[in-house]
């Protein structure tokens, strides 16, 4: 995923804000997802919802107004009730700016876990 940073992305001193890298990795995980044939209201109108249980971020390098960046996102986990994503994210330039691990945990309705799928499992990535 390619994205311009903007002025509403950054604190006063024109870097992104700290927080608005978990919504790049929302938006990418929602994109991955789709690209594999997933969509989130698809999952959910099945029963499947998928939270966060877990995220980690490491900040390499500030990201800047104006900068583009890019957000790769791959599996690196898969289990019937899990998901770890990894996201590596590089400006313009090619430089690594930051890198997170997110685990998600599928649950129904209630908030309970719950299988994904072997169909949704089989899409989103390899078993480790």
């Amino acid at each position: 995923m390619q994205k311009t940073i903007f002025y509403h992305d950054t604190d006063c001193g024109n870097v992104v804000y700290y927080a608005n890298y978990l919504k790049y990795f929302e938006e990418a995980r929602t994109l991955y997802m789709a690209e594999k044939g997933f969509s989130v209201p698809a999952l959910m109108q099945r029963g499947l919802y998928f939270v966060v249980a877990r995220q980690e971020v490491e900040y390499k390098f500030s990201v800047r107004y104006g900068d583009v960046i890019n957000v790769d996102t791959k599996v690196l986990e898969i289990s019937d009730i899990k998901i770890v994503f990894e996201n590596i994210i590089t400006n313009q330039n090619g430089r690594l700016c930051t890198k997170g691990k997110t685990t998600l945990v599928c649950v129904n309705a209630s908030g309970m876990p719950v299988p994904m799928g072997a169909d949704v499992k089989a899409a989103l990535g390899p078993a480790i």
